[in-house]
Order: C-alpha cells, then structure tokens, then sequence
C-alpha cells in the first residue's frame, strides 16, 4: 500500500499533486527531501498559503476540521501541515482524518508528517483513508548492501564521477546513516566541483578533512553523562559548519532508542534504529538511567529544538540544542 518516495518523486515531476498526502518513515533525510519536494511542487501549482498544526498532547483535533473549513485569507490554495511525530491520532484524531479523507477540500492540499510507523500502524484504518484520497509514502531504511549503489547515485545527481571504490568506501565509513552519507557526498561536490573526478583517496580525504568531531561524539559524550565534553563537541561541531537539523538527528534517534529501552522495549530496536555494536552499550547503559517520564521530557525537548530549527518560538537552534545536550547528560549523570 505504500509507496517509496522514488515514486513521489517520479509524480511530481509528472505534475501530479495529491489532495492528501502522508510522509512517515525511518529515515529523516528521505522524509525531509520528500516533504521538500511536495511542499515546492505545490507552492508551484498555487498552494501559496501554509498552515502548520503540531499533534501534541492535549491536540484539539477540532482544529483540523476548522482549518479545512476555513476560507483563505486571500482566496489563495493552501497547504495545511499537521506534524505527527509519534503517528498515533487516538480514536479522536483516527475519525477526524477519516472523515476529512472522505471529502478532502477542493483548495487545500493536507501533508501529514510522521516518524516510524509499525505494521499495525500503516495498516490502520486512517492511514488506509489517507492511502485511498491521495498517497501515502514510507521511507524505509536504506539496507547495508544497498548503499554503495545509493551513494552511487548521490554522487552522480551532484554532479561528480565517482568509481565504484569511492561509493564503497563513503557507505562503510557512514555505517548506514545517510545523512553522514549525503555530508560526504556534498563536501566532495564542493571540493572537486561539477564534473569532478572522485576516487577512494579523494573520498577519504573528503571524509576526513578537518572533522574533529562527528554528531555521534556529540551523543557519546552525553549519554555517559560527560557535559563538560559533550558541550566542547557541540561547540565544535557548529563551528565546523553542521548544521542543527543532522544534529538534532543524531541525539533525537538516540533519545528516542533509549526512552524506548527505558520503557521496556526489547533489543530488537538497536537494530531497527541503526545503532551499531560499538555504541549498543552506551545506549543500553542509558536506558537503566533516568526515568521514563524524564526520556519522554526529552524527546518533548527534541520537538522544542525542531521548532525552533523551523523558525518557531520560542527558542533560537543553538540555545535549543545547548539545553538539550545540557539535560540530556544530566539526566544520565543522576
């Protein structure tokens, strides 16, 4: 029933547009360039207004019926965002999205976001509604023996030749995260330029070039409880350049592991979520930490630094992530 968002991608660039459309999945940087590119496909097809509603606890689902029955200001379409991170509308929220699903607005385009959603999830009966109005798309992870062709092709959409060493080699050193992986590839684009030659060599001292730190230091260093280090790293990392939203990735999926684990979730989530065997036992060591509720309080931070990455109050990204990283290690200090 879901589709990948190749497929998306295909679509849109058919100029198709859905009335309703539904990005989840387990990979953040195949979410957002999925989102990216159905808000500006239909940004080009008129849909110049934009309202964003945050699923929260508490959420009045009343506001999604108001907002689609809202006129526009100025007569204009509409893009309507309702941001579901944990992708659990309850029985309320189920029948509201089944009932807008049934007779989506003429002049709004609703794009629904949320993170991993399991079996039972995209099997529900709102999903299936948001399936049969418009689309629904899954971003599935990227399996080991499929990144060196994914690198492969990042590399060439960039612009650079690259042999098949190159890819190889940014797969491995990524160790499945493909947000390191796109890293990479950019800093090559912006070290050879378009049309540039790329071999393993190259690829490494791209790789390697200047970086003291990687966002996993940063999440090192916090989950053992270390702030005096986890905040040098994160000074570091932002003074060489990375930029909040892989951040914020980083120490969200780790957040998240562990509030599982916390909760009582089995190991099976380590994999899942791409923690190699090298970090498993912070990660684990972690979760025997803390509370329960203090984890869920810092994934409600983690939606705090990602608003304030979007522009919203009240925060500004590094204060954000500055407090985050500061609660964090606190809270594994305890």
């Amino acid at each position: 029933m879901a589709e990948r968002p190749e497929t998306l991608h295909k679509r849109l660039a058919a100029g198709e547009l859905p009335a309703v459309a539904l990005i989840a999945g387990e990979e953040p940087l195949l979410q957002r360039e999925a989102a990216d590119a159905l808000r500006t496909a239909a940004r080009s097809a008129g849909y110049s207004e934009r309202e964003v509603l945050d699923v929260e606890a508490g959420f009045a689902w009343g506001q999604l019926t108001e907002a689609a029955g809202s006129l526009s200001l100025f007569g204009d379409r509409r893009l309507l965002e309702l941001r579901m991170p944990e992708g659990k509308p309850g029985r309320e929220g189920s029948d509201t999205l089944k009932n807008y699903c049934a007779r989506p607005p003429d002049d709004t385009l609703l794009l629904i976001l949320c993170n991993r959603l399991d079996r039972a999830a995209r099997e529900s009966a709102w999903v299936r509604s948001v399936a049969a109005a418009g689309w629904f798309v899954y971003c599935w992870p990227v399996a080991a023996r499929e990144m060196p062709g994914w690198v492969a092709e990042r590399l060439k959409r960039a612009g650079l030749a690259a042999d098949r060493e190159a890819a190889a080699r940014i797969a491995e050193q990524a160790e499945g995260n493909l947000l390191a992986a796109d890293q990479a590839v950019e800093k090559l684009r912006l070290l050879c330029g378009e049309g540039g030659q790329v071999d393993a060599a190259l690829a490494d001292q791209a790789l390697s070039d200047s970086a003291r730190y990687g966002v996993d230091d940063l999440a090192d260093a916090a989950l053992a409880g270390n702030l005096a280090r986890a905040l040098r790293v994160l000074r570091t990392l932002r003074e060489e350049g990375v930029q909040p939203p892989l951040i914020l990735w980083a120490l969200g999926r780790d957040i998240r592991v562990v509030a599982r684990l916390a909760a009582g979730a089995d190991e099976t989530v380590l994999q899942r979520e791409r923690i190699w065997k090298r970090r498993a036992g912070l990660v684990r060591g972690a979760a025997k930490r803390g509370s329960v509720a203090a984890w869920r309080q810092l994934l409600r931070r983690c939606h705090r630094v990602d608003r304030a990455i979007k522009g919203l109050p009240p925060g500004a990204p590094d204060e954000e992530l500055r407090a985050l990283v500061s609660r964090l290690a606190r809270t594994v200090a305890k």
